[in-house]
């Protein structure tokens, strides 16, 4: 038997376990301790933020029973007729709930007609209807639905938040997750709660009970730490030859330049809040782990490495979505930063 994905197995059960949506919860909290519940919501927000659980957490706090729970991907499910067959069904009553509860989920994906035979029925539903839209696109929810909806917009979690989530759920699945692995996992997941569950499900294979970001590096694919210190390195001693080369070893290595680009500015930012702010230091310890925090405070003792140098890079980062070839914002960004 296949092994449920670990999004599903952990998915929050209740407003508490919801992480990092307090904006959210708090209010639907006070909405069920109110008893004055709405007939229309619309939740927001980038894919894997868990609108979809907050809805169903939602819907049962309210009373609403399993078979009273109607989940609608407005996806496959966009035409008149669709929304035609959906609203004829909002006027029978419930099975066993006070409320029947409809969850449409990428419901910007609604034809116009859809739309305009929909808006009708969300303006006057019956009492027992309830109507929670769900979508990753809020621009592409027409302003005449968005001001008949109580609009709850769900923020992308802080990396931290989202690491600690990660190393609590590998406990609970019997592993030991390093501290700088789940910051690397939380960094690959972009925000999204499901994808780093996904990343650690696929780490967590590997049948190993302490998870290093090592480990992280190799079943994802993401770039060796080696990588990026031999690039920060040579820019710490100012050697211009080392740090293109560096580069180049990154390129023939096959990895994501993108990426790669990205944890080079997480470390050249390390480095320079070590040196500049030591009152950060036991939380910056914490956040990369012992062994990374000592050798970048031996980095941050040489005096290559510069805002100047950030500038430099950070500007790579833009000019890299659109190069031709990928390297040469990063080549580009070390002649910048170590001129002759």
């Amino acid at each position: 038997m296949a092994h449920q994905a670990l999004y599903r197995t952990h998915r929050p059960t209740t407003f508490k376990d919801v992480v990092g949506q307090e904006q959210v919860t708090t209010s639907l909290s006070e909405v069920v301790k109110s008893g004055k519940i709405g007939h229309a919501y619309l939740f927001a927000g980038s894919r894997g933020l868990g609108k979809t659980s907050a809805a169903r957490i939602f819907a049962r706090e309210i009373g609403c029973k399993e078979n009273d729970l109607y989940e609608i991907d407005a996806a496959s499910n966009n035409s008149v007729e669709d929304i035609r067959a959906l609203t004829e069904g909002v006027y029978t009553l419930p099975f066993e709930s006070p409320y029947k509860v409809y969850l449409l989920d990428e419901v910007h994906m609604l034809s116009k007609g859809a739309w305009n035979a929909f808006l009708k029925t969300l303006e006057e539903p019956p009492p027992y209807a309830v109507f929670i839209l769900a979508t990753t696109e809020l621009e592409k929810v027409p302003a005449t639905v968005q001001s008949r909806c109580q609009v709850f917009e769900f923020k992308k979690p802080a990396r931290v938040a989202l690491a600690k989530m990660i190393t609590g759920i590998a406990k609970k699945e019997g592993a030991a997750l390093d501290a700088s692995a789940a910051d690397l996992i939380a960094m690959l997941a972009e925000g999204s709660y499901r994808d780093a569950l996904t990343i650690l499900q696929k780490v967590l294979t590997t049948g190993e009970k302490k998870l290093s970001r090592k480990m992280v590096e190799i079943t994802t694919g993401a770039p060796r730490r080696e990588l990026v210190h031999a690039l920060v390195d040579a820019l710490a001693l100012s050697e211009r030859g080392r740090a293109l080369a560096a580069i180049e070893d990154a390129v023939r290595a096959d990895i994501d330049l993108r990426l790669y680009l990205e944890l080079v500015l997480e470390t050249l930012r390390s480095v320079l809040l070590i040196r500049h702010a030591p009152d950060l230091a036991p939380r910056l310890r914490e956040e990369l782990g012992g062994d990374e925090f000592a050798i970048l405070q031996k980095v941050a003792e040489q005096k290559g490495i510069t805002h100047a140098t950030m500038l430099a890079f950070l500007t790579a980062s833009d000019r890299i979505r659109y190069a031709p070839i990928p390297a040469l914002p990063l080549e580009l960004a070390v002649l910048e930063a170590l001129p002759e």
